[in-house]
């Protein structure tokens, strides 16, 4: 009696595996073609003449990006060169020195002959407290404002620029992204589309600037990184970004903008309290407080996102960094996952409570824990001796040659829509990185993410990890 128990709990988790496989197949196939409708649209609605027309145009719509920086010194000064090289007209740049511990600020202030001004500086600040703010004495610097505060994240810091700001919309951005010089013009034209719904916030595709050669704050040459690490994420992004939120962007139901490339209606981001000072995962949690503000207020709105190359970022290069970053990501997924939790499979919240939340969930924060366990127990079936051998290997291939494939589509559609990496090399480095992905670096992302969550159920204090960052490749 008590073994055809056992061997019926074993039938059952086989299935539970087996149908949790499926689904996520045809979830991501779905995304996929999606994403590839979506892309085709944009690149047929869109030329780089409807930009020009938004340059000079007063009737252009205020910008001011926030890059919060905490011991930021390699790439600060080039961030801020490709920041001021922007071609629109009306922007400003706030970069908040979160209580940098390096000489971030002493970097600023000697490439851009910065000064402390006499502002006052309200007491009762929401954020924590300011200790100065810095203004440039050359007016080919007029654009760029410094303020140096005391610690507080990545979340204050982000407030601390929206109470400055007086700008329509906001841009927050990593302190170590380079843009590209008509990233605004994009973005504008992707706010104003829309004439029947409010377009609360922008996102983009991040590209991988590891091994790229920069000049001046300007992408001067386009290469693959050097380091194997750097490429499994660049085509982890590829294929997360360019297929994955352009799909959920083409269903009206994305539920995050990356942190480091997302701009906002600012009056709505001010609306809902600005970011959370709570989370580690504050970029996916104001969105979703956004989101759930409009439908409640009942009013017509969308998100845009972009697949265009507008932004470049630094990736990891070594595993603690890495793992740091992910363990982190999970813990910011699984807090917003659930100060949310109503949303799940409520119809009130339409799409996003009947597919996007639900996909989070078991897709997103679950599907990590699932690989983890299904590990231990194909472990604990061989060892007692009861391992369907045809079974396990029949899925594993099955789940193995899908990742591969996906992988090598995102491949596809990166060379064909806008060919990044134009050497027979590369590509070819790429595709070999799309066998070995599943085998090398998934289970890197896997544990990651386990020790993310076992820190945040069982309440281990952690706070964003060590972030070792890497400078940019000079030309």
């Amino acid at each position: 009696m008590l073994n055809d128990l056992f061997q019926m709990s074993v039938e059952y988790i086989n299935i539970v595996f087996l149908v949790f496989a499926l689904v996520l197949f045809t979830l991501f196939t779905t995304i996929g073609y999606l994403s590839s409708r979506s892309s085709l649209h944009y690149r047929k609605k869109h030329t780089i003449g409807d930009l020009s027309n938004l340059l000079d145009t007063p009737m252009a719509p205020t910008i001011t990006i926030i890059a919060p920086a905490y011991n930021e010194s390699l790439t600060i000064v080039e961030n801020v060169r490709s920041l001021l090289a922007l071609r629109y007209a009306h922007y400003d740049i706030m970069v908040v020195n979160d209580g940098s511990e390096d000489d971030t600020l002493n970097r600023l202030i000697t490439a851009y002959d910065l000064v402390k001004t006499s502002s006052d500086i309200d007491p009762e600040w929401p954020s924590k407290p300011i200790k100065g703010i810095y203004k440039s004495r050359s007016t080919e610097f007029s654009r760029l404002t410094v303020i140096d505060k005391v610690n507080g994240g990545k979340s204050d810091a982000l407030n601390t620029g929206i109470h400055l700001s007086e700008s329509k919309y906001i841009g927050c951005i990593d302190a170590d992204c380079l843009l590209h010089p008509d990233a605004l013009l994009h973005v504008v034209r992707a706010f104003y589309q829309r004439s029947r719904k409010r377009v609360i916030a922008v996102g983009g595709v991040l590209r991988v600037a590891n091994s790229c050669k920069i000049d001046e704050g300007r992408m001067e040459e386009v290469r693959l990184p050097k380091s194997w690490l750097a490429r499994f994420q660049l085509l982890e992004y590829t294929r997360s970004f360019l297929l994955g939120r352009m799909g959920w962007g083409r269903l009206d139901s994305l539920l995050i903008i990356s942190g480091a490339f997302g701009f906002f209606d600012r009056q709505v981001a001010v609306d809902v309290g600005g970011f959370d000072t709570g989370t580690v995962g504050e970029d996916m949690e104001i969105v979703f407080r956004m989101r759930r503000h409009m439908h409640e207020k009942g009013l017509p709105y969308t998100i845009e996102y972009l697949p265009d190359p507008l932004c470049w970022t630094v990736v990891p290069e070594n595993l603690k960094t890495l793992v740091n970053q992910r363990d982190r990501w999970s813990r910011g997924t699984l807090e917003t996952l659930r100060r949310h939790r109503d949303m799940l499979f409520n119809p009130r919240f339409g799409r996003l409570g009947m597919l996007s939340y639900p996909y989070w969930f078991f897709y997103e924060w679950l599907s990590p824990l699932l690989e983890f366990f299904g590990f231990l127990t194909i472990i604990l079936f061989w060892g007692l001796g009861i391992l369907y051998f045809e079974f396990f290997l029949a899925i594993t291939l099955t789940v193995y040659s899908f990742a591969v494939v996906f992988s090598l589509y995102a491949i596809l559609w990166e060379v064909w829509s806008y060919n990044q990496y134009q050497r027979t090399k590369d590509i070819c480095i790429l595709i070999g990185c799309a066998f070995l992905e599943p085998i090398l670096f998934q289970p890197i992302v896997v544990w990651s993410s386990v020790q993310g969550n076992y820190k945040k159920l069982f309440r281990v204090r952690a706070g964003w990890g060590t972030q070792v960052r890497k400078g940019f490749a000079k030309a």
